[in-house]
C-alpha cells in the first residue's frame, strides 16, 4: 500500500521546494511535482509534450486525463511507500477524478492534503523574483493565480469534510515550514 500526500498552494508558495527537501532528507518519501512531470514531458519533445506546452506556456491547466495518468503511473512505479505530490489538484475536476481513481483501487491511500498558505503579494514577489522560465511574468502569474484561486474553496471544503486538509503557514522561514510539514506527515503515516 502506498501512502499518498498532496501538497497544494499558490504559485510561489514554496510547495515544490518543501516537498523536495522532505524527500531529500527522509528516505521513506518520494516526491513528485506535477509541474516537473509535465515539464519533463514537454522537454522530451514528444507530441504529448507539445500539447502540454500549449497549455503550460499560457498558464492554463493541462487536460485531466494526462495529469491523472502521469500521477498514478509515478506513484505505482515508485519504490517508496510514502509519496508526496505537489501542485495537485488544481481544479475541482482534478480533485474529483483523483478521488474516483483512488476509490477504484487498493494500492494507493490518500493520507493527507497539506496546503502551504501564502498571500497573493508574497506569491507574486516570489514568482516574479525567481523568473525561472517564460511562464514567470506578471501576466501569466495573474492567470496562474486566478487558476489557483477559482477552485480553492471547494477543494478545501472537499478535503476538510474528509478530514484530510491541513494548512501550514508558508510565509515563514523554509526550515520552520519543512519541520511543520515533516511533523504532520509523521502523524499521518
Amino acid at each position: 500500500m502506498k501512502n499518498l500526500f498532496l501538497i497544494i498552494g499558490a504559485p510561489g508558495s514554496g510547495k515544490t521546494t518543501d516537498a523536495s527537501l522532505i524527500a531529500q532528507h527522509d528516505e521513506k518519501f518520494a516526491h513528485f511535482s506535477t509541474g516537473d512531470l509535465l515539464r519533463a514531458e514537454v522537454a522530451s519533445g514528444s507530441e504529448l509534450g507539445k500539447l502540454i506546452d500549449g497549455f503550460i506556456s499560457k498558464g492554463n491547466l493541462v487536460p485531466l486525463d494526462v495529469v491523472v495518468n502521469a500521477i498514478v503511473s509515478a506513484i505505482k512505479s515508485s519504490n517508496k511507500s510514502n509519496i508526496i505530490i505537489d501542485g495537485y489538484p488544481r481544479s475541482v475536476e482534478q480533485m474529483t477524478e483523483l478521488d474516483k481513481v483512488l476509490s477504484e483501487q487498493d494500492e494507493i491511500s490518500l493520507k493527507g492534503v497539506i496546503e502551504v498558505d501564502v498571500s497573493e503579494d508574497v506569491a507574486r514577489a516570489r514568482v516574479l523574483g525567481r523568473a525561472r522560465g517564460a511562464d514567470d511574468n506578471n501576466e501569466v502569474f495573474n492567470n496562474r493565480m486566478k487558476v489557483y484561486l477559482d477552485p480553492i474553496k471547494p477543494i478545501r471544503k472537499f478535503y476538510s469534510e474528509k478530514e484530510l486538509l491541513h494548512v501550514v503557514n508558508g510565509e515563514r522561514g523554509i526550515d520552520e515550514i519543512v519541520a511543520d510539514i515533516k511533523n504532520l506527515l509523521a502523524k499521518l503515516i
